[in-house]
């Protein structure tokens, strides 16, 4: 397992006069989210933190859960540095889990609902994860085999932590937090790792994201102010609770900050969530575009009061401007658009916005030490207005990947700006457009799926000699994913279901699998001799 000198020196790292810039502007606070639960027992005891259907925690039952959770893990053997990979569902599970660790100064690693063995051994194996966390069932999944099959490919997975029923080898989550309650003799420092999030990953798999308990508590409090977020707030969570959008901006710890109530959705569907906003009385919740008509459509049955809602966050993917016309006087509640990413930058349109700017921007920075460039492919400055590369950097933003260096040297300036392959124009408000992105990544309703990570997959396929994954624009889910393949010689092409049956075998996340597979003699290149994807998404708008 790690040891104290891992801890300190894998944590992020900012330039000195940067991190005394930002202390001293109150934005790093030098508080753990162990001790912040602490605080928020002490002041808001008795109040409801947490509601996960008949299972309603108050602060004070939260922060003794996590303290049993704690001590539990602890006789486990997990210590201060440690990484723990999390897949839990939205559950009232996960945030007793997430408390515990980062109490203990263990670190969680956001796995995602959907993944499966390629992506859950990839995480492991990158983080020298001690244990792995999951659900017994899920969605019609049984991870426990997964589980199993994930330690006996990476040797430092000591635990498995079932949320339900075991299987034979693995512990019941219940079990471990049945016994007393931990006593900390090394407690973590603010400025340590956190929280290990997720890339959407341009090339190949999943870059870890590390975030200290400074950087990320100043994203979810900030966001929280700018949302107008206080005791009387009730945050739906909606999308996957482990989401960077989910869990601060300001989402689960931007409600918990100022005291107000998290309600967990089991489901996104409107039919399930829509209810809950009735019941709880829930004021602020967060979609992605594929989600909002759906939304929309039930709340036009008239079935359910959703007078209680008044703010309705939409990002995660660009939303259309056309669909945000349509938010405020379908869900009765003021659209917040919202634009970010794991690595830090989180920009929200504000309440008090005109229309115009809620309607189609992504919104802006939420804090005055944020600071963003907009660049042609040489790092120039484009003129005002004029689409570039966004780079950014900023008291959240991620100065290098986790155990990255050869990536990160692409992925940062030398003065430690983060290129963050999103093309943008820059309003003179300082509001945002999205207009594209300048790396090789599909968006597909928000979650993001690396090309060439997909075509590896795609070119173990026994038929296929070439594979080229591309993005076209779609009417759902803003983006669809489309496989180009070239069979063998004498050979027929896969269809579109070999390949879905191919890659599930393979342990590879459903929502990776193409949507739409496209048979090529040859692919077009470019004068380099790479292919040519450009004119590859031509093919697709001319078809």
């Amino acid at each position: 397992m790690s040891d104290h000198v891992d801890v300190v020196a894998e944590r992020p790292v900012w330039p000195a006069a940067d991190a005394a810039r930002y202390r001293s502007r109150g934005h790093w606070r030098g508080e753990t989210f162990g001790r912040q639960l602490r605080r928020w027992a002490a002041e808001w005891g008795s109040r409801e933190a947490v509601v996960d259907g008949p299972t309603r925690l108050t602060y004070a039952q939260l922060d003794a859960a996590a303290d049993r959770m704690a001590g539990g893990l602890s006789r486990l053997g997990l210590r201060r540095g440690d990484r723990v990979v999390v897949q839990l569902p939205n559950t009232a599970d996960f945030l007793v889990l997430w408390f515990a660790l980062t109490r203990m100064g263990v670190v969680p690693v956001h796995a995602q609902p959907g993944h499966r063995a390629s992506e859950i051994t990839h995480l492991a194996r990158t983080s020298e994860a001690v244990a792995y966390v999951l659900p017994d069932r899920h969605a019609r999944f049984d991870h426990r085999p997964l589980a199993d099959a994930v330690r006996a490919e990476v040797p430092t997975v000591a635990h498995l932590v079932v949320a339900g029923e075991p299987s034979a080898g693995q512990l019941a989550l219940a079990d471990v937090a049945a016994g007393p309650p931990l006593a900390l003799d090394d407690e973590p420092d603010a400025g340590d790792t956190a929280v290990l999030l997720l890339s959407g990953g341009t090339t190949g798999a999943p870059k870890l994201i590390p975030r200290t308990h400074d950087d990320y508590t100043y994203n979810a409090t900030a966001a929280a102010e700018i949302c107008g977020m206080g005791p009387d707030s009730v945050y739906l969570a909606v999308l996957p609770i482990a989401f960077n959008f989910t869990m601060s901006c300001p989402g689960v710890l931007g409600a918990l900050a100022v005291g107000g109530r998290v309600v967990v959705a089991p489901s996104p569907d409107p039919g399930t969530a829509l209810p809950l906003v009735e019941r709880e009385k829930v004021t602020i919740t967060a979609l992605n575009p594929p989600l909002a008509p759906y939304w929309m459509d039930e709340a036009a049955t008239g079935a359910h009061d959703l007078s209680s809602l008044q703010v309705v966050q939409i990002g995660s993917a660009r939303l259309a401007d056309d669909v945000a016309r349509r938010v405020e006087p379908a869900l009765g509640a003021r659209l917040q658009q919202v634009f970010g990413m794991a690595e830090g930058l989180l920009c929200l349109t504000r309440l008090d916005d005109p229309d115009e700017l809620r309607h189609t921007t992504q919104g802006r920075p939420i804090s005055p030490d944020d600071e963003v460039r907009v660049v042609d492919g040489e790092d120039r400055p484009v003129p005002p207005g004029e689409p570039g590369e966004l780079l950014t950097r900023g008291p959240y933003t991620l100065r290098g990947y986790y155990r990255a260096a050869e990536h990160n040297t692409r992925a940062f300036t030398a003065d430690g700006w983060y290129r963050t392959g999103d093309l943008v124009r820059e309003l003179p408000t300082g509001h945002l457009v999205v207009v594209g992105r300048a790396k090789d990544q599909i968006n597909r309703g928000g979650e993001k799926i690396a090309a060439t990570e997909v075509e590896g997959h795609l070119l173990a396929h026994p038929a296929v000699t070439g594979a080229a994954l591309v993005g076209a624009p779609d009417p759902e889910w803003g983006e669809r994913s489309v496989a180009f393949v070239v069979a063998r010689p004498g050979g027929a092409a896969p269809t579109r279901r070999d390949l879905a049956a191919f890659l599930r075998e393979r342990g590879v996340a459903a929502y990776k699998h193409p949507d739409q597979v496209e048979a090529i003699e040859e692919f077009p290149l470019t004068a380099v001799g790479k292919v040519d994807k450009n004119a590859l998404r031509a093919r697709l708008a001319g078809a």
